[in-house]
Protein backbone atom coordinates (compact mmCIF):
# COMPACT_ATOMS: atom_id res chain seq x y z
CA UNK A 1 0.00 0.00 0.00
CA UNK A 2 1.13 3.53 -0.80
CA UNK A 3 0.02 5.11 2.46
CA UNK A 4 -2.65 7.19 0.71
CA UNK A 5 -5.34 4.50 0.79
CA UNK A 6 -8.46 5.74 2.65
CA UNK A 7 -9.33 3.81 5.82
CA UNK A 8 -12.24 4.19 8.26
CA UNK A 9 -10.92 3.93 11.83
CA UNK A 10 -13.97 5.04 13.85
CA UNK A 11 -17.71 4.95 13.19
CA UNK A 12 -20.72 6.10 15.19
CA UNK A 13 -24.40 6.93 14.71
CA UNK A 14 -27.38 8.19 16.63
CA UNK A 15 -30.24 5.85 17.35
CA UNK A 16 -32.64 6.19 14.43
CA UNK A 17 -35.82 7.99 15.44
CA UNK A 18 -39.24 7.93 13.86
CA UNK A 19 -40.38 11.22 12.33
CA UNK A 20 -42.26 13.05 15.06
CA UNK A 21 -40.77 10.75 17.69
CA UNK A 22 -38.03 11.13 20.30
CA UNK A 23 -35.74 13.20 18.04
CA UNK A 24 -38.47 15.48 16.71
CA UNK A 25 -37.02 18.65 18.26
CA UNK A 26 -33.44 18.12 17.05
CA UNK A 27 -32.28 19.95 13.93
CA UNK A 28 -29.74 18.40 11.58
CA UNK A 29 -26.75 20.13 13.19
CA UNK A 30 -27.98 19.11 16.65
CA UNK A 31 -28.16 15.49 15.49
CA UNK A 32 -24.79 15.47 13.75
CA UNK A 33 -22.71 17.40 16.31
CA UNK A 34 -22.68 14.78 19.12
CA UNK A 35 -21.81 12.06 16.62
CA UNK A 36 -18.91 14.11 15.25
CA UNK A 37 -17.66 14.61 18.82
CA UNK A 38 -18.00 10.91 19.63
CA UNK A 39 -15.98 9.86 16.60
CA UNK A 40 -13.17 12.25 17.54
CA UNK A 41 -13.28 11.11 21.17
CA UNK A 42 -13.07 7.45 20.10
CA UNK A 43 -9.63 8.13 18.63
CA UNK A 44 -8.50 11.18 20.56
CA UNK A 45 -7.93 14.51 18.85
CA UNK A 46 -4.44 14.66 20.32
CA UNK A 47 -3.64 11.45 18.42
CA UNK A 48 -5.38 12.48 15.20
CA UNK A 49 -3.59 15.83 15.00
CA UNK A 50 -6.43 17.78 13.45
CA UNK A 51 -9.62 17.26 11.51
CA UNK A 52 -9.15 18.81 8.08
CA UNK A 53 -12.71 18.70 6.77
CA UNK A 54 -16.25 17.55 7.51
CA UNK A 55 -18.36 16.12 4.66
CA UNK A 56 -22.01 15.33 5.41
CA UNK A 57 -24.86 14.17 3.22
CA UNK A 58 -28.25 15.78 3.68
CA UNK A 59 -31.41 15.86 1.56
CA UNK A 60 -34.18 18.01 3.05
CA UNK A 61 -32.30 20.94 4.45
CA UNK A 62 -32.56 23.45 5.99
CA UNK A 63 -29.64 24.47 3.77
CA UNK A 64 -26.92 26.82 4.92
CA UNK A 65 -24.27 24.07 4.73
CA UNK A 66 -25.29 21.88 7.70
CA UNK A 67 -21.86 20.20 7.69
CA UNK A 68 -20.16 23.47 8.62
CA UNK A 69 -22.82 24.32 11.21
CA UNK A 70 -22.52 20.85 12.78
CA UNK A 71 -18.71 21.07 12.83
CA UNK A 72 -18.90 24.36 14.71
CA UNK A 73 -21.55 23.03 17.09
CA UNK A 74 -19.34 19.99 17.73
CA UNK A 75 -16.50 22.27 18.82
CA UNK A 76 -14.10 21.14 16.12
CA UNK A 77 -12.76 24.67 15.71
CA UNK A 78 -13.46 27.60 13.43
CA UNK A 79 -10.65 26.49 11.11
CA UNK A 80 -12.42 23.22 10.18
CA UNK A 81 -14.45 23.73 7.01
CA UNK A 82 -17.43 21.66 5.94
CA UNK A 83 -19.32 20.70 2.82
CA UNK A 84 -22.80 19.27 2.44
CA UNK A 85 -23.55 16.69 -0.25
CA UNK A 86 -26.94 15.96 -1.82
CA UNK A 87 -27.13 12.73 -3.79
CA UNK A 88 -30.56 12.03 -2.33
CA UNK A 89 -30.72 8.72 -0.41
CA UNK A 90 -27.11 7.98 -1.37
CA UNK A 91 -25.84 11.25 0.13
CA UNK A 92 -24.24 9.75 3.25
CA UNK A 93 -22.31 7.13 1.30
CA UNK A 94 -21.38 9.66 -1.39
CA UNK A 95 -19.99 11.91 1.35
CA UNK A 96 -17.74 9.09 2.58
CA UNK A 97 -16.55 8.39 -0.97
CA UNK A 98 -15.85 12.11 -1.40
CA UNK A 99 -13.80 12.13 1.81
CA UNK A 100 -11.89 9.07 0.60
CA UNK A 101 -11.10 10.90 -2.63
CA UNK A 102 -9.60 13.78 -0.65
CA UNK A 103 -7.45 11.31 1.26
CA UNK A 104 -6.31 9.44 -1.83
CA UNK A 105 -5.46 12.69 -3.64
CA UNK A 106 -3.29 13.87 -0.74
CA UNK A 107 -5.54 16.87 0.00
CA UNK A 108 -6.17 15.68 3.57
CA UNK A 109 -5.20 12.99 6.06
CA UNK A 110 -8.20 13.16 8.43
CA UNK A 111 -11.77 13.82 7.29
CA UNK A 112 -15.01 13.20 9.17
CA UNK A 113 -17.74 12.08 6.78
CA UNK A 114 -21.27 10.74 6.89
CA UNK A 115 -24.79 12.06 6.76
CA UNK A 116 -27.70 13.47 8.71
CA UNK A 117 -31.43 13.89 8.26
CA UNK A 118 -34.17 15.40 10.36
CA UNK A 119 -37.46 14.65 8.65
CA UNK A 120 -39.12 16.05 11.77
CA UNK A 121 -37.62 19.55 11.46
CA UNK A 122 -37.21 19.81 7.67
CA UNK A 123 -38.67 23.08 6.42
CA UNK A 124 -41.88 23.11 4.43
CA UNK A 125 -41.38 23.96 0.76
CA UNK A 126 -43.57 25.56 -1.88
CA UNK A 127 -43.32 26.56 -5.53
CA UNK A 128 -43.64 30.35 -6.03
CA UNK A 129 -47.09 30.22 -7.62
CA UNK A 130 -50.04 32.36 -6.60
CA UNK A 131 -50.98 31.03 -4.13
CA UNK A 132 -47.79 29.05 -3.31
CA UNK A 133 -47.97 25.33 -4.14
CA UNK A 134 -46.55 23.12 -1.36
CA UNK A 135 -44.47 20.13 -2.38
CA UNK A 136 -42.89 17.25 -0.44
CA UNK A 137 -39.95 16.52 -2.73
CA UNK A 138 -38.04 18.13 -5.54
CA UNK A 139 -38.13 16.51 -8.99
CA UNK A 140 -35.74 13.58 -9.47
CA UNK A 141 -35.78 14.09 -13.25
CA UNK A 142 -37.54 16.18 -15.91
CA UNK A 143 -41.10 15.00 -16.50
CA UNK A 144 -40.29 13.62 -19.96
CA UNK A 145 -37.96 11.05 -18.35
CA UNK A 146 -40.67 9.86 -16.01
CA UNK A 147 -40.50 11.02 -12.42
CA UNK A 148 -42.58 8.63 -10.32
CA UNK A 149 -42.70 8.74 -6.56
CA UNK A 150 -40.55 6.11 -4.91
CA UNK A 151 -43.37 3.85 -3.73
CA UNK A 152 -45.10 3.40 -7.10
CA UNK A 153 -41.69 3.03 -8.76
CA UNK A 154 -40.83 0.26 -6.29
CA UNK A 155 -44.03 -1.56 -7.25
CA UNK A 156 -43.04 -1.39 -10.92
CA UNK A 157 -39.51 -2.61 -10.25
CA UNK A 158 -40.74 -5.55 -8.16
CA UNK A 159 -43.34 -6.56 -10.73
CA UNK A 160 -40.91 -6.40 -13.64
CA UNK A 161 -38.35 -8.44 -11.67
CA UNK A 162 -40.94 -11.05 -10.68
CA UNK A 163 -40.48 -10.44 -6.93
CA UNK A 164 -43.61 -11.74 -5.24
CA UNK A 165 -45.46 -10.16 -2.31
CA UNK A 166 -44.78 -13.27 -0.23
CA UNK A 167 -41.04 -12.98 -0.79
CA UNK A 168 -41.09 -9.28 0.10
CA UNK A 169 -42.97 -9.93 3.32
CA UNK A 170 -40.54 -12.71 4.27
CA UNK A 171 -37.60 -10.37 3.67
CA UNK A 172 -39.19 -7.62 5.78
CA UNK A 173 -40.08 -10.00 8.61
CA UNK A 174 -36.47 -11.23 8.64
CA UNK A 175 -35.18 -7.64 8.78
CA UNK A 176 -37.30 -6.87 11.84
CA UNK A 177 -36.42 -10.17 13.55
CA UNK A 178 -32.71 -9.59 12.99
CA UNK A 179 -32.85 -6.00 14.25
CA UNK A 180 -34.77 -6.97 17.38
CA UNK A 181 -32.30 -9.80 18.08
CA UNK A 182 -29.35 -7.43 17.57
CA UNK A 183 -30.90 -4.87 19.95
CA UNK A 184 -31.50 -7.49 22.61
CA UNK A 185 -27.97 -8.86 22.25
CA UNK A 186 -26.43 -5.38 22.49
CA UNK A 187 -24.80 -5.54 19.06
CA UNK A 188 -25.68 -1.91 18.31
CA UNK A 189 -24.57 -0.52 21.66
CA UNK A 190 -20.96 0.41 20.84
CA UNK A 191 -21.90 2.33 17.71
CA UNK A 192 -24.71 4.39 19.23
CA UNK A 193 -24.48 7.96 20.53
CA UNK A 194 -27.57 8.71 22.68
CA UNK A 195 -29.34 11.92 21.70
CA UNK A 196 -32.27 13.60 23.43
CA UNK A 197 -32.71 10.69 25.78
CA UNK A 198 -33.06 8.21 22.91
CA UNK A 199 -30.73 5.26 23.45
CA UNK A 200 -32.08 2.70 20.96
CA UNK A 201 -33.57 2.65 17.47
CA UNK A 202 -37.30 3.38 17.67
CA UNK A 203 -38.63 1.42 14.70
CA UNK A 204 -37.82 -2.33 15.05
CA UNK A 205 -40.98 -4.29 15.82
CA UNK A 206 -40.98 -7.62 17.66
CA UNK A 207 -43.59 -10.06 16.45
CA UNK A 208 -43.62 -8.85 12.83
CA UNK A 209 -44.26 -12.31 11.39
CA UNK A 210 -44.92 -13.13 7.75
CA UNK A 211 -48.53 -13.86 8.67
CA UNK A 212 -48.95 -10.45 10.26
CA UNK A 213 -47.26 -8.66 7.36
CA UNK A 214 -49.54 -10.42 4.88
CA UNK A 215 -52.52 -8.53 6.33
CA UNK A 216 -51.18 -5.10 5.31
CA UNK A 217 -52.80 -3.59 2.19
CA UNK A 218 -50.87 -2.23 -0.77
CA UNK A 219 -49.58 1.22 0.15
CA UNK A 220 -48.89 2.94 -3.16
CA UNK A 221 -50.79 1.38 -6.07
CA UNK A 222 -54.00 -0.62 -6.04
CA UNK A 223 -52.38 -3.80 -7.37
CA UNK A 224 -48.92 -3.19 -5.89
CA UNK A 225 -46.92 -5.34 -3.50
CA UNK A 226 -45.17 -2.66 -1.43
CA UNK A 227 -46.86 -2.05 1.93
CA UNK A 228 -46.20 0.05 4.99
CA UNK A 229 -44.72 -3.05 6.63
CA UNK A 230 -42.33 -4.19 3.89
CA UNK A 231 -41.09 -0.66 3.22
CA UNK A 232 -38.85 1.66 5.23
CA UNK A 233 -40.04 4.37 7.56
CA UNK A 234 -39.48 8.14 7.49
CA UNK A 235 -36.83 8.87 10.06
CA UNK A 236 -34.37 11.14 11.85
CA UNK A 237 -30.73 10.32 12.53
CA UNK A 238 -27.04 10.90 11.86
CA UNK A 239 -24.03 8.71 11.16
CA UNK A 240 -20.34 9.68 10.91
CA UNK A 241 -17.05 7.89 10.24
CA UNK A 242 -13.45 9.04 10.48
CA UNK A 243 -11.67 8.54 7.15
CA UNK A 244 -7.88 8.74 7.37
CA UNK A 245 -4.92 7.81 5.23
CA UNK A 246 -3.33 4.40 5.70
CA UNK A 247 -0.24 6.26 6.90
CA UNK A 248 -2.23 7.80 9.75
CA UNK A 249 -3.91 4.49 10.59
CA UNK A 250 -0.55 2.71 10.77
CA UNK A 251 0.87 5.47 12.98
CA UNK A 252 -2.07 5.14 15.36
CA UNK A 253 -1.82 1.35 15.33
CA UNK A 254 -5.57 0.77 15.11
CA UNK A 255 -7.59 -1.57 12.90
CA UNK A 256 -9.89 -0.22 10.24
CA UNK A 257 -11.84 -0.68 7.04
CA UNK A 258 -9.92 0.15 3.88
CA UNK A 259 -11.93 1.34 0.89
CA UNK A 260 -10.88 -0.96 -1.95
CA UNK A 261 -13.42 -0.02 -4.60
CA UNK A 262 -16.21 2.50 -5.17
CA UNK A 263 -18.54 3.17 -8.05
CA UNK A 264 -21.29 5.68 -8.76
CA UNK A 265 -23.56 4.88 -11.68
CA UNK A 266 -26.98 5.87 -12.97
CA UNK A 267 -29.86 4.41 -14.95
CA UNK A 268 -33.50 5.00 -15.85
CA UNK A 269 -34.99 7.63 -13.49
CA UNK A 270 -38.36 5.88 -13.81
CA UNK A 271 -36.77 2.72 -12.35
CA UNK A 272 -34.90 4.60 -9.64
CA UNK A 273 -34.81 1.63 -7.28
CA UNK A 274 -32.43 -0.18 -9.64
CA UNK A 275 -29.77 2.52 -9.53
CA UNK A 276 -27.46 0.40 -7.38
CA UNK A 277 -27.29 -2.43 -9.93
CA UNK A 278 -24.69 -0.96 -12.34
CA UNK A 279 -22.70 0.42 -9.40
CA UNK A 280 -22.54 -2.99 -7.69
CA UNK A 281 -21.70 -4.74 -10.95
CA UNK A 282 -18.77 -2.37 -11.39
CA UNK A 283 -17.08 -3.47 -8.16
CA UNK A 284 -18.19 -7.04 -7.41
CA UNK A 285 -15.73 -9.75 -8.37
CA UNK A 286 -16.48 -12.16 -5.51
CA UNK A 287 -19.12 -12.41 -2.82
CA UNK A 288 -18.24 -10.16 0.15
CA UNK A 289 -18.47 -11.53 3.70
CA UNK A 290 -21.13 -8.95 4.63
CA UNK A 291 -23.48 -6.85 2.51
CA UNK A 292 -25.23 -3.78 3.88
CA UNK A 293 -27.87 -2.43 1.47
CA UNK A 294 -30.38 0.29 2.30
CA UNK A 295 -33.74 -1.45 2.44
CA UNK A 296 -36.00 1.26 1.07
CA UNK A 297 -38.56 -1.25 -0.22
CA UNK A 298 -38.24 -5.03 0.05
CA UNK A 299 -39.20 -5.61 -3.58
CA UNK A 300 -36.70 -3.06 -4.84
CA UNK A 301 -33.86 -4.49 -2.73
CA UNK A 302 -34.58 -8.04 -3.87
CA UNK A 303 -34.71 -6.95 -7.51
CA UNK A 304 -31.26 -5.37 -7.14
CA UNK A 305 -29.76 -8.39 -5.38
CA UNK A 306 -31.20 -10.79 -7.97
CA UNK A 307 -29.80 -8.69 -10.81
CA UNK A 308 -26.30 -8.81 -9.32
CA UNK A 309 -26.49 -12.43 -8.13
CA UNK A 310 -26.14 -11.77 -4.39
CA UNK A 311 -27.82 -14.00 -1.82
CA UNK A 312 -30.56 -12.08 -0.02
CA UNK A 313 -29.84 -13.96 3.21
CA UNK A 314 -26.37 -12.38 3.62
CA UNK A 315 -27.75 -8.84 3.37
CA UNK A 316 -28.27 -6.68 6.49
CA UNK A 317 -27.41 -9.43 9.01
CA UNK A 318 -28.61 -7.26 11.91
CA UNK A 319 -31.58 -5.85 10.03
CA UNK A 320 -31.75 -2.95 7.63
CA UNK A 321 -33.79 0.16 6.91
CA UNK A 322 -37.12 -1.68 6.84
CA UNK A 323 -36.58 -2.40 10.53
CA UNK A 324 -34.18 0.34 11.63
CA UNK A 325 -35.50 3.22 9.53
CA UNK A 326 -34.28 5.34 6.64
CA UNK A 327 -33.04 8.84 7.59
CA UNK A 328 -32.39 9.72 3.95
CA UNK A 329 -29.17 11.73 4.04
CA UNK A 330 -27.68 9.53 6.76
CA UNK A 331 -28.65 6.07 5.51
CA UNK A 332 -25.63 5.46 3.28
CA UNK A 333 -23.32 6.32 6.17
CA UNK A 334 -25.28 4.03 8.49
CA UNK A 335 -24.29 1.17 6.15
CA UNK A 336 -20.59 1.84 6.72
CA UNK A 337 -21.07 2.20 10.48
CA UNK A 338 -22.75 -1.20 10.48
CA UNK A 339 -19.92 -2.75 8.45
CA UNK A 340 -17.37 -1.25 10.83
CA UNK A 341 -19.14 -2.68 13.86
CA UNK A 342 -19.43 -6.19 12.44
CA UNK A 343 -16.06 -6.48 10.75
CA UNK A 344 -13.82 -4.37 13.01
CA UNK A 345 -15.46 -3.91 16.44
CA UNK A 346 -16.80 -7.45 16.59
CA UNK A 347 -13.98 -8.92 14.53
CA UNK A 348 -16.31 -11.08 12.46
CA UNK A 349 -14.31 -10.74 9.27
CA UNK A 350 -10.77 -11.18 10.57
CA UNK A 351 -7.90 -9.56 8.70
CA UNK A 352 -8.87 -9.38 5.05
CA UNK A 353 -12.60 -9.70 5.75
CA UNK A 354 -14.68 -7.90 3.15
CA UNK A 355 -17.90 -5.93 3.16
CA UNK A 356 -20.06 -4.11 0.64
CA UNK A 357 -22.21 -1.04 1.26
CA UNK A 358 -24.58 -0.03 -1.52
CA UNK A 359 -27.89 1.66 -2.22
CA UNK A 360 -30.12 3.21 -4.85
CA UNK A 361 -31.34 6.80 -4.76
CA UNK A 362 -33.64 9.29 -6.41
CA UNK A 363 -33.02 9.93 -10.08
CA UNK A 364 -31.91 6.36 -10.71
CA UNK A 365 -28.46 6.84 -9.17
CA UNK A 366 -26.60 4.13 -7.28
CA UNK A 367 -23.46 4.14 -5.14
CA UNK A 368 -21.58 0.98 -4.15
CA UNK A 369 -18.42 0.53 -2.10
CA UNK A 370 -16.20 -2.40 -1.15
CA UNK A 371 -14.20 -2.53 2.07
CA UNK A 372 -11.48 -4.77 3.54
CA UNK A 373 -10.39 -5.14 7.17
CA UNK A 374 -6.83 -4.00 7.89
CA UNK A 375 -4.97 -4.43 11.16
Amino acid sequence: MSGREPVVIAARRTPIGTRGGALRDHTVDELAAPVLRAVVEDIGLDRLGRVEDVVLGNVFGPGGNPARVAALRAGLGVDVPGVTVDRQCASGLAAIVSAATQIRAGDADVVLAGGVESASTAPHRAWPTDPPTPYTRAPFAPAEYGDPDMGPAADVVAAEAGVTRARQDAFAARSHARAVAAQQAGRFDDELVPVGGLTADERPRPGFTVERLARFPAAFTSDGTATAANSCGVNDGAAVVAVVSEQVRARLGVPGLRLTAAATRAGDPARLGLGAVPAMRAIVDAGPDVVEFTEAFAGQVLACLDAVGLDEHVVSPDGGAIALGHPWGASGAVLVVRLFTRLVRQGLGGTGGTGMAALSSGGGIGVATMWTVVQ
